[in-house]
């Protein structure tokens, strides 16, 4: 049975949709030798190659995974760096699965990282029409007043377009250094510092506690990863409205990995973030 290009790649891991898509857009994926078209029907008889080289897909797709990964400062969300940055994939199990990170992190956030090896379920989390929240802890510089926080809540307009928190909630902290819970629905480029440094606040230090229902998994050190449990893999689905695929769970990493020599920094406690009921625009 036919399907579009993008969805037939997502759904046996090769990349997620909208990996996909910018691939066809820079003219580096081909089916049978001809460059591949946006929407362009398959059935998976075809071959498919990205830069050149042959995506070898099984024929009977791997049952997904889904992992946790606890990101340092330091790592890039890339899979090469041409600076030679560590990379957040080289932390990640070896094998023939294609790991798709879900949302990014710039080099100096650190915090929690989803990656799964099911395109559809990725595509969702992070597409702006289901409005899946991410919850980060934030130390920013200097007192923050009252018309500053409401300021953050109703909205300011960046360089490409308005933005908002969704909630700002204080977490300790005092003199030069304060620390805020903030919740938002989208993830653009440093949208986080952006919004504070719109109100006059530098942020001097930001990690992200919470993705929709999964939360940063206390005990994780920063460096390891962990497969989420059944119930996190269920809720996290249900935040996007997907069916839960066949689940092995001997095809699921080892539960949780070893350090990479990283010491863990302090910082504030990190809570459950708050479920939001999903919606579509």
């Amino acid at each position: 049975m036919a399907e579009r290009i993008q969805k037939h790649l997502a759904r046996v891991g090769a990349g997620s949709r909208r990996q996909v898509e910018r691939w066809i857009e820079e003219g580096r994926l081909t089916v049978d030798g001809q460059p591949a078209r946006p929407g362009q029907p398959v059935d998976g008889s075809e071959s498919f190659a990205l830069d050149g080289r042959l995506i070898k897909l099984a024929r009977k797709p791997k049952r997904h995974a889904w992992l946790a990964y606890h990101k340092p400062e330091g790592e890039v969300t890339t899979r090469h760096d041409p600076e030679g940055r560590p990379t957040v994939f080289e932390a990640l199990p070896k094998g023939r699965r294609r790991w798709i990170v879900v949302g990014r992190l710039d080099i100096n956030t650190s915090g929690l990282l989803l990656f799964t090896s099911d395109g559809d379920l990725a595509n969702r989390l992070m597409h702006p029409s289901w409005e899946v929240p991410r919850t980060y802890a934030v130390r920013v510089l200097g007192e923050v007043t009252e018309a500053s926080l409401a300021r953050l809540t109703t909205g300011v307009r960046l360089e490409d377009g308005p933005a908002r928190f969704d909630t700002v909630v204080a977490a300790g902290g005092t003199g030069a250094n304060t620390w805020y819970h903030v919740q938002l629905a989208e993830g653009r480029n440093r949208e986080v510092r952006r919004l504070w440094e719109a109100v006059g606040h530098r942020v001097s230090r930001l990690i992200r506690i919470g993705y929709g229902p999964i939360a940063l998994p206390p005990g994780l050190k920063q460096g390891q990863h962990r497969a989420l449990e059944p119930a996190e893999v269920q809720a996290l689905y249900a935040s996007v409205d997907l069916p839960v695929p066949g689940e092995d769970s001997s095809d699921q990493p080892a539960e949780r990995s070893p350090a990479r020599g990283r010491t863990r920094r302090s910082g504030p406690s990190s809570p459950r973030p708050r479920k939001k009921a999903p919606t579509r625009r």
